[in-house]
């Protein structure tokens, strides 16, 4: 029974390609999940996503992000996302492409974002990721650090890590750390 199946999916796809037509693409269901959260995705205002690799590639993408609030206004920040074949069961991987001074995203551009590692469930979808990464950045977390150093400074004293931040968004030196321009 089951060759059956196997024969009339190939006289299927022979007859596709006798047509002049390339056999369709099945596609997985994590990409069938998430065409339907990008076709759904409501951004703010401070976000846009973009397709590098063309619309073809859906499972890699980025997102700028251009706060309106908080430390980081004025500067702009890229993120890639690498959605897995198992989406939405396990989460997108997502980076920080733009070296940023922040408690919660370290200088090799990894995000410390619950929803991202243990919190993650499949209901979960794109959106709330973006929504995430909005909030780390008008609400930085100084309790789940990945720059420990940056997070000391934010509890500590948040005079100087305003400054740090300006410093850093502006292309200058924190600490022995050099930040290129992102503003």
């Amino acid at each position: 029974m089951i060759n059956l199946f196997k024969i009339k999916g190939q006289k299927k796809d022979d007859a596709a390609t006798a047509n002049g037509k390339p056999a369709a693409k099945k596609q997985s269901p994590g990409e069938l999940r998430l065409h339907k959260d990008i076709a759904e995705l409501n951004l703010p205002m401070t976000t846009k996503i973009s397709f590098p690799n063309g619309k073809d590639d859906l499972m890699n993408f980025e997102a700028t992000i251009k706060p309106d609030e908080g430390y980081y206004v004025g500067g702009k920040f890229v993120f890639t996302f690498q959605v897995p074949p198992a989406y939405p069961h396990e989460p997108p991987k997502v980076k920080c492409k733009t070296k940023v001074y922040h408690p919660n995203i370290d200088l090799e551009g990894n995000v410390c974002l619950n929803i991202l590692r243990e919190d993650w469930k499949p209901v979960l979808n794109i959106n709330t990721i973006v929504y995430g990464l909005n909030l780390l950045f008008s609400q930085p977390n100084d309790e789940d650090p990945l720059n420990h150093e940056a997070a000391a400074v934010l509890r500590d004293d948040p005079n100087k890590f305003e400054k740090n931040v300006h410093r850093a968004m502006a292309g200058g030196y924190v600490g022995e750390t050099h930040f290129p321009r992102c503003m």
